[in-house]
């Protein structure tokens, strides 16, 4: 107990708390700082009574469930089966508890009995939107029907009898959903509830770039001088690493200092090598071996990562022996950004691994834990502290106003004055503050940030997540849900926009456009309303796609808003509760410990590996998610084992997700995965036996986003994709074309072909693509020609908005045809190519010569 209640108070001192009032709660087993770390992580704030908004899906789920009774199609299939009354008192129920329900979610955190009100709503509500879907379902089995694309003994299902049957079915279930419905609506006049606007969706500045300059940083410029002055100062004279570690509470701004270091001009000068891996809370020695390679490599690569040969397969001998070959004997500079490992024989393995005979090494360690620089350091730790008033007051005032902007509000400012008060010489919670501030010039809404009663609930030096939850509560809902619901991603994850966009849009998080925008449009909208309030950072634009990360206190306030839904499992905290829905799984369980859990829950809606793990998974785990997880959402099949799919995948109507990526024995999907009409989301990519798709692939008429590895000469069965907006053709060696005959895909947006080393032409597919805005091609060596024989019309490139071109060592020319609309154009180990757009006496230059963002090789051509 003694060593346990040590490693708490080391933990804890990062927060300034004190743990007297909780240590009688804490489990066995806690001894080291990283796992206490992580049990403190899920407790710290419900123990503060910072926030406890166990409901905060209920809101979204409510809206969600209206607005699908409301659609044209939910009401023609309503009459056909008999139910529209039934409907129409659900929906009245549903608008009426619906009006409140912002006011209870603000008010829940001080009341536990409307919290466990709200419980019991929302599980009433799901159940109704189980039902809602199983009717959309239908309606999309008959449009597929209608297209006579379903063989007979599915037209069965229409019989004359089978209608009466289902009509009885979904009306008693209607019945008894909205019966319970009314029951719980009832009891809400005991919480005194008022009926309140839904926020408008938020103004938002965008986000350019990622990289930190000295200019957008305040107050840490000695800090930077310092640490500059640490590694200057550290031995070169013999092969051994030095270490310096950074070492400040959460929010500081201990990344921001690594990063000015990192790019300084002298550490650019001085190291061949520069290296930057975040670490987070899993130190696994295997994948952070790997992030340093494909750091280094990403770095010779110009940024972009396309292209980068795929580390995941390879075993802990051959990661080690690829490092030291990509490390070489270079002198490096690396940074390990957020680490917790507190076990110092791992550090010490990493450590022998890096070392390559340099002289000089240096590594920059940015941790909150004081052991971990104890153990790593091989100088004392620099210690942030917080940034003084004046400099926390400027960042406040740079994202709070346009530049200059606040000069015109002085009233404004000088409350702001007050508000950067109470965030502690913590950037983060004066960046977020100010972020929340963006755009809104009444004095009320300052004075509500400065008022609120929440300041008023105990704080101590370093605690912001008041001012977080504070940001949290101000946001609209439709945000809400979709920031809590990413705390089932590990702390220090990489996103991506497509990947996170899909993954909302299958939860039914993203609210329909009555402007018929795309979901994925309105996905990415949403992402960038979250990185303009600072709820994600250190944006990065690939022109293609974009990537993003989530501060650490950030994942914090969203693991405790979700606690109720969403949860993390790991080998410290196997154990989940059965009221879950959404599930995610740490690289270090096995398929026995993920059965165990599996076999507890019920009413999950998703399964995510955010990780390739260490053992792989079988038909056990596959049979076990689909025999007990009917209502399943996403299902992550990433790196299983098996040959095919179970014809009983069809049984998961409610399906708009599944990744099936990294299966290196799949040959074929079942044809009955075709019944999966809700899918808007299918992977293949990795799965390097994978022959063809099924014959009626075509009657997922939901399907947006496929991503595919074939053995093929040709993509075949897509052409009546009539929804798909992604394709990604991936590691094809065999593909010679994209589609064949009178194949049409008139909705895709963005193309990507990579690693396609059989590929000659991309014509005439492109004629076929009509939609196309986004081109991008990778490592096809044999790629000569875009538009075959060089005709003059291409429709599938006049709409093209970005063109990427990497490591196509035989591409010859840019098409003959009109590239007009084209913004972005980026070329990259092109030789041919590279030559023919040279600026003004390229052959190709007046193709391109409009293009507002050129890129040759990783550099700029200067505009006109």
């Amino acid at each position: 107990m003694v060593k346990m209640e040590l490693c708490l108070k080391l933990y804890y001192a990062s927060f300034s708390f004190d743990i007297s009032n909780i240590k009688h709660k804490v489990p066995n087993g806690i001894y080291s700082i990283p796992i206490a770390k992580q049990w403190l992580t899920s407790h710290f704030i419900c123990h503060r009574r910072i926030i406890s908004m166990a409901e905060s899906f209920l809101f979204s789920i409510a809206d969600n469930v209206v607005g699908k009774i409301g659609s044209i199609t939910l009401h023609e299939i309503g009459l056909a089966w008999g139910v529209k009354t039934e409907l129409t008192k659900l929906e009245a129920t549903l608008t009426t508890i619906k009006s409140v329900l912002l006011d209870a979610e603000e008010k829940q955190w001080k009341d536990q009995q409307l919290r466990d009100w709200l419980g019991k709503l929302k599980h009433v509500c799901y159940d109704v939107e189980d039902v809602l879907d199983e009717f959309q379902y239908q309606a999309l089995q008959r449009q597929v029907v209608s297209h006579g694309s379903l063989k007979t003994k599915v037209l069965g299902f229409f019989s004359s009898s089978n209608p009466l049957r289902f009509s009885f079915k979904m009306g008693h279930r209607i019945k008894e959903v909205r019966e319970r419905l009314d029951g719980i609506a009832a009891d809400r006049a005991q919480f005194n509830l008022q009926t309140c606007m839904e926020r408008a969706p938020l103004v938002y500045r965008e986000t350019t770039h990622s990289f930190v300059l000295d200019r957008d940083v305040f107050g840490r410029g000695k800090d930077k001088e310092k640490v500059l002055e640490l590694l200057m100062n550290s031995s070169d004279d013999d092969e051994s690493i030095s270490v310096i570690p950074i070492v400040g509470l959460g929010g500081l701004g201990k990344t921001t200092l690594a990063k000015l270091v990192y790019n300084d001009q002298w550490v650019v000068g001085h190291f061949k090598k520069r290296i930057w891996v975040c670490v987070s809370n899993d130190f696994d020695m295997k994948k952070v071996i790997i992030d340093i390679i494909n750091s280094i490599n990403t770095t010779v690569e110009g940024g972009s990562g396309l292209g980068l040969p795929n580390h995941n397969d390879l075993n802990m001998e051959q990661s080690q022996t690829l490092l030291r070959r990509t490390l070489g004997n270079e002198i490096f500079f690396l940074v390990l950004d957020d680490m917790w490992n507190g076990d110092r024989q791992k550090w010490i393995e990493l450590r022998t691994f890096l070392m390559n005979g340099a002289k000089g090494n240096k590594i920059v360690v940015t941790t909150r834990d004081d052991s971990v620089a104890s153990i790593m350091g091989t100088v004392p730790a620099y210690i942030l502290e917080g940034l003084p008033h004046v400099d926390c007051l400027s960042v406040f005032l740079k994202w709070a106003f346009n530049e200059g902007q606040e000069k015109k509000h002085p009233n404004l400012v000088k409350i702001g004055d007050d508000i950067v008060k109470k965030c502690n010489g913590v950037p983060l919670a004066a960046r977020t503050l100010g972020s929340l501030l963006f755009s809104k010039f009444e004095q009320r809404d300052w004075l509500y940030v400065r008022d609120n009663d929440i300041w008023k609930l105990e704080q101590k030096e370093g605690d912001i997540l008041h001012a977080l939850r504070l940001s949290y509560e101000q946001l609209p809902s439709y945000l809400k849900c979709c920031f809590a619901y990413c705390s089932i991603f590990p702390k220090g994850h990489v996103f991506c926009n497509d990947e996170l966009a899909y993954m909302w849009s299958a939860q039914g998080l993203i609210e329909p456009s009555k402007k018929k925008q795309e979901l994925d449009d309105i996905g990415n909208r949403y992402i960038k309303e979250l990185l303009s309030r600072s709820f994600f950072q250190e944006f990065q634009d690939f022109h293609f796609c974009f990537t993003f990360k989530m501060h650490d206190l950030m994942h914090d306030l969203a693991s405790s808003i979700s606690e109720t839904e969403c949860a993390f499992i790991d080998s410290v905290s196997p154990t989940v509760s059965r009221m879950v829905r959404h599930v995610s799984f740490s690289y270090d369980l096995d398929e026995k410990k993920i059965l165990g859990v599996v076999g507890e829950l019920n009413d999950i809606r998703t399964i995510y590996f955010p990780f390739l793990l260490e053992t792989s998974r079988g038909e056990p785990f596959l049979k076990a998610c689909i025999s007990k997880f009917k209502y399943i959402k996403m299902l992550d099949l990433l790196n299983l084992d098996f040959d095919t799919l179970p014809n009983s995948i069809s049984n998961l109507k409610h399906l708009r997700f599944l990744n099936l990526n990294h299966n290196k024995r799949i040959k074929k999907l079942p044809n009955s995965i075709c019944k999966l009409f809700h899918l808007q989301t299918l992977w293949l990519i990795g799965c390097k036996g994978f022959e063809n798709l099924p014959k009626e692939f075509g009657n997922l008429i939901n399907l947006r986003n496929l991503q595919i590895t074939t053995k093929r000469r040709a993509l075949t069965g897509i052409g009546r994709l009539e929804s798909l907006r992604i394709l990604h053709i991936d590691q094809c060696e065999n593909l010679e074309f994209l589609l064949q005959g009178t194949q049409s895909l008139t909705a895709l947006w963005s193309l990507r072909i990579g690693s396609c080393r059989s590929l000659e032409t991309l014509s005439p597919s492109l004629k076929q693509l009509p939609s196309l805005e986004h081109l991008v091609i990778f490592n096809c060596e044999g790629l000569n020609s875009l538009d075959g024989n060089g005709e003059d019309h291409v429709p599938g490139l006049e709409n093209l908005r970005v063109l990427i071109l990497t490591k196509l060592p035989k591409l010859e020319a840019l098409p003959v045809c009109s590239l007009t609309s084209l913004d972005k154009l980026m070329i990259r180990e092109c030789p041919q190519l590279t030559e023919r757009c040279k600026k003004t006496t390229g052959e190709d230059w007046h193709k391109i010569s409009h293009v507002s963002e050129i890129y040759i090789d990783g550099v700029k051509t200067p505009e006109n």
